[in-house]
């Protein structure tokens, strides 16, 4: 019997090489909190990462936030030996969550680095469009966010169309990934919008978008970019930069696809304005119509008016002109017809002179006659035929 020990021995000596172990004092341990109960001040409390648990125990727990499950805190203290209860355990001094830990300030320090550069200024944000056609998405293929994504897209307005440019969203290289889909869209612009999304996680897993690299990509993207990372209590360095900010991924698809009632609205607004500018074209048209129109009739009855005094004017003068041609003419018609009196035949007959024919011919010389001419001599009351017997000539 002299080589067993007790049970009280054995668990001292365990407690003993805890105690001694300077590794396993004042540490840091970093974890998921799967359970989380308070009693008399004491919190009991599991870490736990994917193949291992940590029971810990944190006295005077009333001084610190109380941790949730799922939360991942980091926890400070030490291993402890519980040799009564035969339990190990860590016994926290402290514990914070631990996105403010050392992800927290690193976050901090970048954060304060893009702000001084001017990374977050409202001033440079580009507005979404109020109607997309193409939407780039840059997230994982795997996972309920694309799902959504598309669903509600679709739901919203079948006719806008999805580009995914698919990434690793957590993890080592992630953070490369995102900021080349990023880059690809703003290079070929062949969206109107970009979204990067993921689901929800620990500050670990949204580690990737709280980096330099993603933001100066998100900064320097030439497409309207909307970032939609996690739920709506988680904030990223992306959600900084970013031209918008969806709290979740859903949301996003729903911010910025416009629904196919906005299209119809839209639809009936422009044809609305587009009667409305007839109406006032209609309206400007028949107006400078009847100006110009009145303008005419004025001009016209100023014309006629014009010309009726002019015709009467020149009505007053034609009529004068003509009375005098008339007069004219008249008493030129008296002189040749009193000239025409003088030359009547008749008359000189009735004078005393003869109108000697030969053959049908007047005779106006002796020089037409010879001796033995048979003439014809023409007298107010008859004719006489006569033969010439003799001729004499005039001195």
């Amino acid at each position: 019997m002299e080589n067993y020990l007790s049970v009280a021995q054995v668990n001292s000596y365990i407690r003993n090489i805890f105690e001694a172990e300077i590794m396993l004092h004042n540490i840091c341990v970093y974890g998921e909190v799967s359970s989380y109960n308070i009693s008399n001040g004491i919190a009991y409390f599991n870490l736990k990462d994917d193949n291992n648990l940590l029971p810990c125990v944190l006295f005077n727990a009333k001084r610190f936030e109380p941790a949730k499950i799922g939360d991942m805190i980091l926890a400070t203290g030490s291993i402890s030996y519980y040799a009564k209860g035969g339990r190990i355990s860590f016994n926290a001094v402290k514990i914070a969550p631990y996105g403010k830990g050392i992800l927290y300030e690193k976050f901090l320090e970048l954060k304060n680095k893009l702000e001084k550069l001017g990374y977050f200024d409202e001033s440079i944000k580009k507005p979404i469009p109020s109607r997309v056609k193409k939407i780039g998405v840059v997230t994982s293929l795997t996972g309920a966010v694309i799902k959504d994504i598309i669903d509600i897209t679709f739901r919203r307005n079948s006719g806008v169309n999805i580009v995914i440019y698919p990434v690793k969203v957590q993890g080592v290289g992630a953070e490369t990934e995102i900021a080349k889909g990023i880059d690809f869209f703003s290079k070929n612009k062949n969206v109107d919008c970009v979204i990067v999304a993921r689901g929800g996680g620990s500050i670990e897993d949204l580690q990737p978008f709280n980096t330099e690299i993603v933001a100066v990509s998100a900064y320097n993207c030439e497409i309207p970019l909307v970032s939609a990372i996690g739920h709506e209590t988680d904030f990223t360095i992306l959600d900084f930069v970013s031209d918008l900010r969806a709290p979740t991924p859903s949301a996003a698809a729903e911010l910025v696809v416009n629904s196919k009632s906005d299209d119809y609205n839209f639809i009936i607004n422009c044809l609305s304005k587009i009667e409305k500018s007839l109406a006032v074209a209609e309206n400007k048209y028949y107006y400078s119509l009847n100006t110009n129109i009145l303008k005419m009739h004025n001009k016209i009855s100023v014309k006629l008016n014009s010309g009726t005094i002019s015709c009467s004017a020149n009505a007053n003068k034609l009529n004068i002109n003509v009375g005098l041609f008339i007069n004219k003419f008249e008493n030129k018609l008296n002189l040749l017809n009193s000239a025409l009196l003088k030359q009547n035949p008749e008359k000189l007959l009735k004078q005393g002179f003869t109108k000697i024919e030969m053959n049908n011919k007047n005779i106006h010389s002796i020089k037409e006659l010879k001796v033995n001419d048979i003439l014809k001599l023409y007298l107010t009351d008859g004719t006489i035929n006569s033969k010439v017997t003799d001729i004499i000539k005039g001195e």
